[in-house]
């Protein structure tokens, strides 16, 4: 016996190669071999670990990976892109948060309660496509219905003529209604009103669990709330019934099922900033104690049961990714429970002016041409020379040496700050052809960059 991924979520990376999805990644981060590989082999033994039989597949947990390296060099986006490759549940999850004053190890089960309500709407979404063409039709005929209220009752010697003739009129409604020539027509609908705004208790147990159960208490009670007559124009109240023929359409108990079978055998939980609660001797103040929230981290990790408002979820083949810098503490301060669940370790390098270069040209969303695309819908074409890119490169280089290193996330100020003036006079702009040359952008940056008390201000 074989246990599955939902076809959805298998389809599209069971037949990729770890080497196939290193390429994939490559196609939106630039360079971070090691940790794309990483990524790779974990996404690939969840493909094998799915083929085996249920006996040896349940003994055999993922292998959670803990990522070493400054801020903005691609940790948190080889994660999300990960994720969005193998269709799976994906949540990111600060750390330090649960170090805040008030919120002693705050109630850690609520990233995996999160992870479930994203599944779930992963799930409704897709369902969504499967009925959304037999909800347009059930609404075409309701809609008519509105439109052709239904006639006298007819006399039996008249029943069959009757009954053609308004078939006929129904099916002209229906040509007129498709062609939008009835648009402008006028009907009134039932709304369905929420009549109680939603309630938040905080009592005893965490603030999660008291909204689950009073969730389900009300439910009943308050569903759907009291219906409303509203007057809607035809194409308002088509969508409208589209909306409450997908509703009927869809079984939310089989979403729900569905949803947490894909968060237990696919979810990916993305826990940053992990070096924040690693213990450090001596330190003092209204800090929540460090080692108490990864302490309050491990059995998540390690493998239990979270109870969601969908039900219980094992959290045993979830895959945890984790961050951090670590400029001031290391992975062995983290407790040695907690780092034994993190056997995979890879360390991402710092970026540098190549790696800049690449990063401005090279992804498929890479920033220039994202600005070269906004710009055009003013009706304006940007031309960056490779002078120009260097030069970009150049200075978003100097300014992390200077001041903070905050890797690629540099490279957002400098170009914003270098087509400051084509953005705001772009509407206005006589020249609507734009050539960003290494001078333009030495003339945009230069004093800034020179000016070490003012970049760590602008950029």
């Amino acid at each position: 016996m074989t246990i599955l991924l939902p076809e959805s979520s298998q389809t599209a990376a069971e037949a990729l190669t770890p080497r196939q999805i290193v390429a994939e990644l490559d196609k939106h981060v630039v360079g971070q071999h090691a940790a794309k590989r990483a990524v790779a082999i974990a996404l690939r033994n969840r493909m094998r670990r799915q083929k085996l039989p249920a006996e040896l597949a349940e003994e055999i947990a993922p292998k959670n990976i803990l990522m070493i390296g400054p801020t903005g060099v691609g940790k948190t986006e080889i994660a999300r892109r990960l994720a969005r490759l193998a269709q799976s549940p994906f949540i990111k999850v600060e750390a330090s948060k649960f170090t805040e004053v008030g919120y002693v190890g705050r109630d850690v089960e609520s990233m995996v309660r999160d992870l479930v309500e994203l599944g779930v709407e992963m799930i409704r979404a897709e369902r969504l496509d499967e009925v959304r063409a037999k909800a347009r039709q059930n609404a075409e005929e309701r809609l008519l219905d509105l439109l052709l209220p239904p006639s006298r009752p007819l006399t039996p010697g008249e029943e069959a003529a009757g009954r053609d003739q308004h078939s006929h009129t129904r099916d002209w409604f229906r040509d007129q209604l498709r062609e939008g020539r009835l648009d402008q027509r006028v009907v009134e609908v039932d709304v369905r009103e929420k009549s109680f705004p939603s309630l938040e208790i905080i009592a005893g147990g965490s603030v999660e669990e008291v909204g689950i159960n009073l969730n389900d208490t009300v439910q009943g009670l308050f569903q759907g709330g009291r219906a409303k007559k509203r007057k809607l124009k035809v194409p308002e109240a088509w969508d409208h019934l589209a909306q409450e023929e997908e509703q009927k359409l869809i079984d939310m108990d089989s979403v729900a099922r569905a949803a947490i079978e894909r968060v237990e055998q696919s979810g990916i939980i993305f826990v940053d900033e992990i070096d924040k609660i690693a213990g450090r001797e001596g330190s003092h103040g209204p800090e929540v104690s460090r080692e108490g929230v990864q302490r309050d981290i491990l059995p998540i990790v390690e493998g239990t049961t979270v109870n969601t408002k969908h039900g219980m979820v094992r959290t045993d083949h979830i895959l945890f990714i984790a961050a951090g810098a670590f400029h001031v503490s290391k992975p062995s301060d983290l407790i040695p429970e907690l780092q034994g669940r993190f056997p995979i370790r890879v360390e991402l390098e710092a970026l540098g002016k190549d790696e800049f270069v690449r990063i401005l040209t090279e992804p498929r969303s890479a920033l220039v041409k994202q600005y070269t695309a906004l710009m055009s819908t003013e009706g304006i074409t940007l031309e960056f020379t490779a002078g120009a890119i260097d030069r970009i490169a150049d200075f978003a280089t100097i300014v992390n040496e200077r001041t903070e290193n905050i890797g690629a996330r540099r490279l957002h100020t400098v170009m914003e700050k270098l087509l400051d003036e084509i953005s705001f006079e772009g509407p206005d702009l006589q020249e609507k052809h734009v050539v960003i040359d290494d001078a333009y952008v030495s003339r945009m940056l230069a004093d800034i960059v020179k000016n070490e008390d003012l970049s760590r201000y602008i950029l």
